[in-house]
C-alpha cells in the first residue's frame, strides 16, 4: 500500500541527489492551455528515474545490498540504478533491450554498472533480470512497479504542489505506470481536484487498454521512437493505482510526438526524447481536456539516440507541415521542370531535393513522374503551392508530407 509518509521521506533521502527541476512557463506549445514545463530532462541522468531508482536502493538492507542488484530498463532507469548503486558501493547488473538507443547502454556502463545485452524489447530484458535474480541472488529493482520506487517518482508531485498550488491539471508520460502512479498519488492526496492525465504511444498503449478493459492486458508487441514508455504490460500495483488516481489515458501517434520533440527544440531549446515529448503532445494536438487550464507536462528524459534525431526532427517538421514532398506527372519535354520550380519558388518554397523518374509511369510512355521534396510554412501554404500547380496545368499524384 502506498503512503504518502514514505513520499515526503523519499524527498529528505532526494534532496541532495537529486536537481529540484523549475518549471518553465510557456504560452507556444497550445495558445488555449496555460503550459508549464517540468524539465525532468534536465535531471541527473537525463531522466526522473534517478528518483524512485536511488531511493529504492538507499531503502535495501546491508545483506540485500551485500548481494548486488539487477534492473531491467530501456535505458532511464538503467542510469538511475548505475548511478545509485555506484555511489553507494553496491554493485549493479543492468538487462537492456538489445535495440536500447547506444548512448543510454553507454552512459550505464560510465557509471559502474555492467551491462547485459537482451534480444527483443523491454519486457524480453524484463524476464531476463527475474532468470538472474533467481540463479545469482542478485537484488531485483523494478523499474516501476515498487513502492518505494513510486514513491521516488511521487516526489515530482509533492515538487508540483509547492511550485504551482494553483495547478489545475497534469499530463504525465505512462510505459509501466511508476511515474503516474507516484505523481497522480501525491497530488490526488494533497487535492482530488486536480486532473492527471497519461499519455502513452499509439504503438504501446498497454495501461490504456488494461484501463479500458478493467484489468492488466499484455500486448502481443510494442513498437514506438518512445522507447522509454515502451512496454507491454503494466504492472500490477502501478494499474491498480492508476485505476483509483488516474482521470484518464491517451496516446499519441509516431508523427506527434515527433512534432513535440520538435516544438520543444525550437521553442523551448529543451532535448527531450520521445518518451518524454508525450505529454507535450498530447496537449498539442488536444488530446487531453486541459483547454484554459494551468497544465503541468512533465518532459520526463532527454536522453534521445543523436543517430535517430535528424530523422525524428524531419518527421516533425513533416507533421507541422513546414516539410512536404508532392509527386507530379509531367509531359517529358523541356522546360517542364522550369514551370515547376518557378510556381513553387514564386510561392516561397525551398526546394530540398528534386527526384525525376521516367519509368515510374505505365500508362503514358512519353510523361515522367517528378517527385520533388521542398521547405514549407505550414499546411496552408502546401495547399497554396497545391494550387498554384494545378492551376499551371500541373497533375498531382500524391500530395502528403514526407514520412521518414
Amino acid at each position: 500500500m502506498l503512503q504518502l509518509d514514505n513520499f515526503y521521506k523519499a524527498r529528505y533521502v532526494l534532496s541532495n541527489v537529486i536537481r529540484k527541476t523549475e518549471l518553465v512557463h510557456t504560452k507556444k506549445i497550445n495558445p488555449d492551455v496555460d503550459v508549464y514545463l517540468k524539465p525532468e530532462c534536465l535531471q541527473k541522468t537525463g531522466s526522473f528515474k534517478i528518483r524512485g531508482a536511488y531511493y529504492k536502493i538507499s531503502q535495501l538492507s546491508e545483506e540485500e545490498k551485500a548481494k548486488g542488484v539487477v534492473a531491467c530498463s530501456a535505458g532511464n532507469h538503467a542510469q538511475g540504478v548505475a548511478l545509485g548503486a555506484t555511489a553507494m558501493g553496491v554493485k549493479s547488473l543492468i538487462c537492456l533491450p538489445e535495440g536500447a538507443p547506444i548512448s543510454k547502454v553507454e552512459a550505464t556502463r560510465r557509471l559502474g554498472a555492467d551491462v547485459c545485452l537482451v534480444p527483443g524489447v523491454y519486457d524480453d530484458a524484463y524476464q531476463k533480470a527475474l532468470q538472474l535474480h533467481d540463479e545469482k541472488g542478485y537484488t531485483f529493482v523494478h523499474p516501476f512497479d515498487d513502492e518505494n520506487v513510486i514513491a521516488g517518482q511521487g516526489t515530482i508531485g509533492l515538487e508540483l504542489m509547492e511550485q504551482l498550488p494553483s495547478l489545475d491539471a497534469v499530463v504525465v508520460p505512462v510505459g509501466g505506470g511508476g511515474l503516474i502512479s507516484g505523481v497522480a498519488f501525491a497530488i490526488k492526496s494533497l487535492n482530488p481536484k486536480i486532473k492527471v492525465y497519461g499519455v502513452q504511444a499509439e504503438g504501446a498503449p498497454s495501461m490504456q487498454k488494461s484501463l479500458c478493459d478493467k484489468k492488466r492486458e499484455c500486448l502481443s508487441s510494442v513498437s514506438t521512437v518512445a522507447d522509454g514508455i515502451a512496454v507491454k504490460e503494466p504492472g500490477k500495483l502501478t494499474f491498480e493505482t492508476c485505476s483509483k488516481y488516474v482521470d484518464e489515458v491517451v496516446t499519441v501517434s509516431e508523427d506527434e510526438i515527433c512534432a513535440a520533440i520538435l516544438k520543444l527544440i525550437e521553442s523551448e531549446k529543451m532535448i527531450a526524447e520521445g518518451a518524454g515529448a508525450a505529454s507535450v503532445a498530447a496537449v498539442m494536438f488536444n488530446k487531453v481536456p486541459v483547454k484554459g487550464k494551468k497544465t503541468v507536462c512533465i518532459v520526463s528524459g532527454g536522453n534521445i539516440d543523436v543517430t535517430i534525431l535528424n530523422r525524428v526532427i524531419n518527421r516533425g517538421l513533416a507533421k507541422s507541415g513546414r516539410l512536404c514532398t508532392l509527386d507530379m506527372q509531367l509531359d517529358d519535354q523541356p522546360g517542364k521542370l522550369v514551370d515547376v520550380c518557378m510556381v513553387i519558388a514564386n510561392k516561397g518554397a525551398n526546394i530540398t531535393s528534386v527526384h525525376h523518374d521516367r519509368t515510374g509511369n505505365r500508362n503514358k510512355v512519353n510523361a515522367c513522374i517528378l517527385r520533388v521534396t521542398m521547405e514549407t510554412k505550414n499546411q496552408e501554404h502546401i495547399d497554396e503551392i497545391r494550387k498554384a500547380l494545378e492551376d499551371k496545368g500541373i497533375t498531382i499524384t500524391n500530395n502528403s508530407n514526407l514520412k521518414v
